[in-house]
């Protein structure tokens, strides 16, 4: 290995003389490290193993936050114990190797990812022997480019149950950069999904054009906007007109924030479209699984094309039984609301 020298680069790696092997005696090797305008140097020892001296008065590696001999010390090192990792307040850090005339060790190696670019790694910059590779903090795994660090697997991209959970960012961590997720919320048709969230944190900016959730009142991304979100207030509860709900995230490749945490469940009622295909509607989200729950009071309006006209088919119907149906029942109306003539209200079953 080169015995000191100029070491003008971002990434590189720097031994000891006649490194693994044993270095040689009566050496002063000097180095001075410069990395961008504006970045930092960081060291990182691989090995280290030096002649151990309490005041390490014989041989030694020196290390200076600066260009030169004259600026500040950061420390002596000496011994077997890996120095922690090192990193300079300015583009520049100083080093000298010095070793007597008597015994010899293994020396030590050590590489350097300039900060804060962080040897273009997007979370973590780890040194190897004679070289560096970027690494991902846990909950993420490293992109296709080996430089950005991701969410491991797709998106999640549809959930059909009544009830469930939709976040950005594993928990406690932040999410990653360069990132678009989308979920498809379905529930039971002839219902309504309602988004509550728990906790907001995305990059705030007054039109939300960086990082932002955006929400979509049907299937996909072509359907009526319902909000776009971002900063760390946390919205109201949304509910959707349907069945369907469709959220898209995205993070650009900046500031990144710990994302979202949001609960869906169902609303009953709703508005639903007519069409000559006969559509389902079903009383409670649980039809078939559970009875309809205490305390249901639900509404929905069925519409179809101007000059055509609503017909309901009644496959199952069971309903508290009672004279005046003044208990449980279902009412229907010819119209869009319940100021429209009442066509009957029903209970009982059959």
């Amino acid at each position: 290995a080169i015995c000191g020298g100029d070491v003008k680069k971002d990434n590189g790696h720097i031994q000891s003389p006649n490194y693994p092997d044993d270095y040689r005696p009566s050496k002063v090797c000097v180095w001075k490290i410069t990395v961008s305008e504006g970045f930092h140097v960081g060291l990182t020892f691989q090995s280290f193993e030096i002649e151990r001296h309490d005041s390490c008065a014989y041989d030694y590696l020196e290390i200076r936050d600066g260009s030169s001999e004259a600026s500040s010390l950061i420390g002596r090192y000496c011994g077997y114990d890996k120095p922690d990792d090192i990193k300079s307040t300015s583009n520049k850090l100083w080093m000298k190797f010095v070793s007597d005339g008597s015994i010899n060790k293994a020396g030590f190696a050590v590489d350097e990812c300039s900060r804060p670019n962080n040897g273009g790694c997007e979370q973590r910059c780890v040194n190897t022997l004679g070289s560096y590779k970027c690494a991902c903090d846990p909950g993420y795994e490293l992109a296709s480019d080996k430089r950005r660090c991701e969410v491991p697997g797709p998106c999640p991209a549809q959930d059909r149950s009544a009830r469930g959970d939709a976040e950005a960012g594993p928990r406690g961590v932040c999410f990653p950069g360069k990132k678009e997720c989308p979920w498809a919320i379905t529930t039971t048709a002839g219902h309504r999904v309602k988004l509550t969230f728990t906790e907001l944190d995305i990059e705030a900016q007054q039109e939300c054009t960086y990082d932002h959730l955006e929400i979509y009142n049907g299937k996909d991304a072509k359907a009526p906007v319902l909000g776009r979100f971002c900063g760390a207030k946390e919205p109201e509860p949304i509910i959707s007109s349907g069945n369907k709900m469709f959220l898209k995230f995205v993070s650009d490749n900046s500031v990144q924030k710990k994302g979202f945490e949001a609960t869906h469940s169902t609303v009953c009622g709703g508005q639903m479209r007519a069409e000559v295909k006969t559509k389902d509607l079903y009383s409670h989200a649980q039809f078939g699984d559970n009875n309809y729950p205490g305390g249901s009071d639900c509404e929905w309006v069925i519409m179809a094309e101007e000059g055509y006209g609503v017909e309901l088919i009644f496959q199952t119907f069971e309903i508290e039984e009672e004279a005046d149906c003044g208990y449980d029942y279902m009412e229907l109306f010819d119209g869009y609301d319940g100021t429209a003539p009442r066509l009957g209200r029903f209970c009982g079953s059959g």
